[in-house]
């Protein structure tokens, strides 16, 4: 028996989406470019515009309405599918709650609100009309965050470390003074929170967000703020944002419109075996593991698009709820102490008239430090940085240097008290601290990279096992528990504690200060370690461990750049010569570079001359540790070749003073110091 045909009937066409656009100048003109390609393809429709100052003559369809606000827009009856607001900051909110309440899905531009409270309001409008919103972070719909994501869980990169955000951008008077709300604060009373990290540079804090596995509000556990500017505005042009989430996570972004020239911003993920440079205004991955380095381009998703084709919140690239971690931020920023306002000594201009923008004195090494090293600009010491209270060491009312306790250091740089910088009686300063090739490298002070296995020197650990420096987790800290700081002296007791919270040592440091003729002056440091174990501790060395010359560890003295440095010994000259011999003094002369030192003049890198003399302690024939190829500094080696037992009631003990002097100092000049400091002992 013949079955009779089944009729089918016509699929209904899909109904193309009708948007509207609300803000058509600025970022706006982007947006109407979007919408015309999509329109051409059939993808959209665009119904009508919003602006009060509509768009040129010709721009736009001639059946495209166009009023002169959202509301005016709302009020003819049809509300469309998708309204994108392309607005000033301190309208995003009040309009994206008006699209909502009319039925529509939203697409807000950055930052989508400019408070935490507006956000909340937001997201409770979007659950309650069941509708989506889409903030326009771009560089969220990049492919190579997958890329990236991917090199993470296949461990090609080990595990996370760090993820720093850097951004070096110019921007010129003009820039400041296009609208009333650029560079503001808030106006009349209204949040407006426009700044480098909260607006221009924002797709980097998003973007590091994101990798960091931050979405909602309470995935922020800590937010610093470091707010600076050299434009006269309210907001800040140059600052650093470090915000560590509950994952462990640390993001350190480090940002600056006051750059000499501008250039791509990038987003860094460190690992112990390797990282990956997000390039994300160019969708660009350069990756470098123990294989080599490689680069890789990928494509991106248009974020209007993606909104188009979503069905729920869980289908968005970039969506209102996905962002509770950067407004976490933004909140910080807003709720911050007003931006400090960098000394005009730091600052040169270039270009003229509007055209002209503001460029902050080595600002391009200020945020790589600031970068590698998790750290804001007050904590490097950059010279226009907000100063803070720290004890001081002084001569004669001259401060000739700052005592460090360490606090935001990255726990793998290990923790510690320290001194920087330390000073001539001129003023040109002679250590270095958080430098870009070795950031836990910490000025003046006491540092052993193998306590019973913990390292107190940060950094990579060298491993027998392993013939080479590895990434651990095996970094201790050292804590002050008390302090007696009087005039030339300050006698500390401190404790070095391991990852796991347990005393390994206890040591006590005694820092003294007294001038030594016109232009030099005397600094002895005095320090015993004793185990705080009950039993016995070794002190080892990566040169204890089998990494030949590598005996660091015990005192060490970072130096910044030195000019024509010349290194000798009584006996011997040059860093090879030098490196590993015993001799009772050791001496370093050069031009040390105040212009890109931390805490330095403004010179421009002319430099000051100056000449440190190291005295050996009398304790023990410890072997000078010498570098000056790779990077400046100078150690008294605890454990050159051979680790070195504490024993309760018997501490490892070492005395060491350092000669500071402007000028060049010759051998004569340097035994005669010597003597006199004798005479005066």
């Amino acid at each position: 028996m013949t079955q009779p045909a089944t009729v089918t009937s016509p699929t209904p066409p899909v109904p193309v989406p009708r948007v509207a656009l609300v803000g058509v100048h600025g970022f706006g003109e982007r947006h109407l470019d979007n919408l015309r390609r999509l329109g051409s393809e059939g993808r959209l429709r665009l119904v009508a515009v919003a602006d009060p100052q509509p768009p040129a003559d010709g721009q736009l369809p001639d059946d495209v309405a166009v009023f002169a606000s959202l509301d005016e827009l709302l009020a003819v009856g049809q509300t469309p599918d998708v309204v994108i607001i392309s607005t000033p900051i301190q309208t995003h909110a009040p309009l994206a709650l008006a699209a909502l309440a009319a039925g529509a899905n939203v697409y807000l531009e950055k930052p989508p609100v400019a408070s935490m409270a507006q956000y909340s309001d937001v997201m409770a409008a979007a659950r309650e009309a069941g509708k989506l919103v889409q903030v326009g972070f771009q560089s969220l719909g990049s492919h190579a965050i997958d890329a990236i994501q991917g090199l993470l869980a296949s461990g090609e990169l080990g595990e996370l470390r760090g993820i720093s955000a850097t951004g070096q951008w110019l921007r010129t008077k003009g820039y400041f003074t296009r609208s009333r709300w650029a560079g503001k604060r808030s106006i009349n009373g209204t949040d407006v929170v426009d700044g480098v990290a909260t607006n221009a540079l924002a797709h980097a804090v998003a973007t590091g967000l994101r990798l960091a596995g931050a979405a909602k509000v309470t995935d922020v556990r800590q937010v610093d703020t470091d707010l600076y500017r050299a434009n006269d505005t309210e907001s800040d042009d140059t600052s650093v944002v470090r915000i560590a989430t509950v994952h462990g996570t640390v993001l350190t972004c480090a940002l600056t419109l006051c750059a000499p020239v501008q250039s791509a911003p990038v987003v860094t993920v460190y690992g112990t075996l390797g990282q990956v440079a997000f390039s994300y205004t160019e969708d660009r991955l350069d990756i470098t593991t123990p294989r080599g380095t490689r680069s890789e381009s990928h494509g991106r998703t248009d974020l209007l698009e993606n909104l188009l084709a979503a069905r729920s919140e869980a289908d968005l690239l970039s969506p209102l709820g996905g962002t509770g971690a950067y407004v976490a931020v933004l909140e910080a920023i807003r709720t911050a102490e007003d931006p400090a306002l960098i000394d005009p000594a730091f600052v040169t201009w270039a270009g003229e008239g509007n055209a002209a923008h503001a460029v902050v004195e080595g600002i391009g090494t200020w945020i790589q430090r600031a970068a590698l090293g998790q750290a804001t600009f007050a904590e490097l010491g950059a010279p226009w940085a907000s100063g803070s209270s720290k004890p001081v060491m002084e001569l004669g009312g001259t401060v000739v240097a700052t005592i460090q306790d360490g606090t935001g250091t990255r726990p793998t740089s290990s923790p510690r008290p320290y001194l920087h910088p330390v000073r001539t009686l001129a003023g040109t300063v002679v250590t270095d601290h958080v430098p870009e090739d070795h950031v836990w490298h910490l000025g003046a002070g006491v540092a052993l990279q193998d306590v019973d296995g913990i390292n107190f020197w940060g950094g990579r650990t060298y491993t027998r096992d392993a013939g080479a420096y590895v990434w651990r987790k095996d970094h201790g800290h050292i804590v002050t528990e008390s302090a007696e700081h009087t005039e030339g002296k300050r006698v500390e007791l401190l404790g070095w504690v391991g990852p796991d919270g347990t005393r390994m040592l206890r040591e006590q440091r005694e820092w003294s200060w007294a001038a030594v003729g016109q232009s030099a002056w005397a600094l002895t440091l005095d320090f015993s370690l004793e185990p705080a174990t009950g039993g016995s501790v070794m002190l080892g060395s990566p040169g204890s461990n089998g990494r030949p010359q590598g005996g660091y560890g015990g005192f060490f003295w970072r130096l910044p750049k030195v000019g024509d440095a010349t290194i000798w010994t009584a006996d011997a000259r040059g860093e090879d010569a030098v490196h590993g011999s015993v001799a009772p003094w050791l001496a370093w002369s050069g031009t040390f570079d105040a212009g890109t030192s931390p805490g330095g003049h403004g010179t421009g890198g002319l430099g000051h001359p100056a000449t440190l003399v190291f005295l050996a302690s009398p304790q023990a024939p410890d072997p000078w540790f010498v570098r000056q190829s790779g990077y400046p500094g100078v150690g008294l080696s605890l454990a050159w070749d051979t680790p070195v037992r504490a024993e309760p009631g018997n501490p490892v003990h070492r005395t060491v003073t350092v000669l500071i002097a402007d000028g060049f100092l010759a051998t004569n000049d340097i035994k005669q110091l010597i003597s006199t400091l004798g005479e005066s002992a």
